[in-house]
């Protein structure tokens, strides 16, 4: 009792102040992906799925906190949830080097502590009631982005860009390489609404000189733990992130399973009373990604990107599964929105590369690294996509594994 009292009066404290510098109730706050659709595995859902029917239990069944923001009124944003301070625009597209150098430069709202932030801080700005067109482009896309409070432009078309050439820097680096060898730095894109390794510097195909990659970037201040977990395993199955307030199941799931099985799964495994608890649920997006380790890797520590407190199935080559999230991707034309869920890579982002581009043969690489973020089919036949789909031949797995997480509480924080 006395612990409760203390974490709420420190909430309270926090949303009296209503403060970017003043620490949140807890260190790392997973905000909800502000995703309040239904959806089955093709569509929309005219209602709310209820406990024991086909698709319960998907992200808007648990919302969780949601997105709150302050436009403070000097080019900064404060994120009411997490105590992170944004810069509000993102000024022109940089190599990652200027980006790290432009921190130390940065006044934005009179204030001199402004960082790169960490994927994680990152990530925290996505919300998937965006959706990404790829046919019609920009004109009837939405940003995975709260453009109310956030500056944000698609990439100029009419001067040759994709619409999607808009994509954000973090600080994190890969520990591995991609594609060639690149040298690679995870970003957030908010047109699409994934998180990839994108290249320094990638090298030109054939050979020759490599040409800097520049992306935007967005600073952060403030809550310096955000991002950071903080693992207890509680030696009976389960694991306690004492940062996050979020508890998980030590093995996941074993097998993969489409989308509409992995939630059945869920609910069966709580009418077991799995592990001792009823209230397990099929994590969304931005939880999912929270116990993503950007310090390994498969090709550097012969590990998945996630701690080793976790058991983490080895698939029959080597490499480690896709991971389920209970959030729909809302991708492609709109008559075809819902048909995606989104997932996160712990082992390689895998895709099949033609060398020489669009004519040569076809290797399978890690084009996206380890704790990338993408999304599946959630139904089908993975054969149907033998050198997997986009631009860089995302690999298709469609039959991904589960871990499932609970709340250590029922208090939802409020703004």
């Amino acid at each position: 009792m006395t612990r409760r009292i203390a974490v709420l009066t420190g909430a309270l404290l926090s949303l009296s102040a209503g403060a970017a510098d003043t620490a949140p109730a807890r260190p790392y706050v997973i905000v909800g992906t502000g995703q309040t659709g239904f959806y089955s595995d093709t569509a929309p859902l005219r209602a709310a799925p209820k406990s024991g029917e086909p698709f319960y239990g998907q992200d808007a069944c648990h919302p969780g906190p949601q997105p709150a923001y302050r436009d403070n009124g000097d080019g900064t944003v404060s994120d009411l949830h997490t105590g992170l301070m944004w810069v509000q625009s993102r000024g022109e597209k940089v190599t990652w080097d200027a980006a790290v150098a432009g921190a130390k430069t940065c006044r934005i709202g009179g204030h001199s502590d402004w960082r790169m932030p960490t994927i994680k801080e990152l990530y925290s700005l996505i919300n998937f009631n965006g959706g990404f067109d790829f046919h019609a482009g920009a004109a009837r896309s939405k940003p995975y982005l709260d453009t109310k409070y956030f500056r944000f432009a698609y990439g100029d078309e009419s001067k040759g860009e994709r619409a999607i050439d808009c994509q954000d820097w973090s600080a994190t680096q890969y520990v591995s390489t991609t594609m060639n060898g690149n040298a690679t730095v995870f970003g957030v894109n908010f047109a699409d609404g994934r998180i990839k390794g994108y290249p320094k510097a990638p090298r030109r195909p054939g050979g020759g000189a490599a040409l800097p990659k520049l992306l935007y970037v967005r600073y952060v201040r403030s809550n310096p733990a955000y991002g950071k977990n903080d693992f207890r395993d509680n030696g009976d199955g389960t694991i306690t992130d004492r940062a996050t307030g979020l508890m998980w199941s030590k093995a996941d799931s074993t097998v993969g399973m489409n989308w509409q099985a992995a939630l059945a799964w869920v609910q069966k495994k709580n009418a077991e009373k799995h592990l001792g608890y009823s209230d397990w649920r099929l994590p969304n997006a931005k939880e999912l990604q929270s116990i993503a380790d950007y310090t390994r890797a498969p090709a550097v520590t012969r590990s998945p990107a996630i701690d080793p407190v976790f058991q983490t199935t080895t698939l029959g080559d080597g490499d480690y599964p896709f991971f389920w999230s209970g959030t729909t991707h809302l991708d492609g034309p709109r008559e075809h929105q819902g048909r995606d869920a989104v997932y996160v890579c712990f082992g390689r982002g895998l895709g099949w590369m033609q060398f020489p581009p669009g004519r040569g043969e076809y290797r399978l690489l890690d084009v996206h690294g380890a704790g990338a973020q993408r999304s599946d089919p959630k139904t089908g036949d993975p054969a149907a996509f033998p050198r997997g789909r986009g631009p860089q031949g995302d690999v298709v797995r469609i039959h991904n594994f589960v871990r499932l997480v609970r709340n250590i509480d029922n208090r939802v924080p409020r703004p």
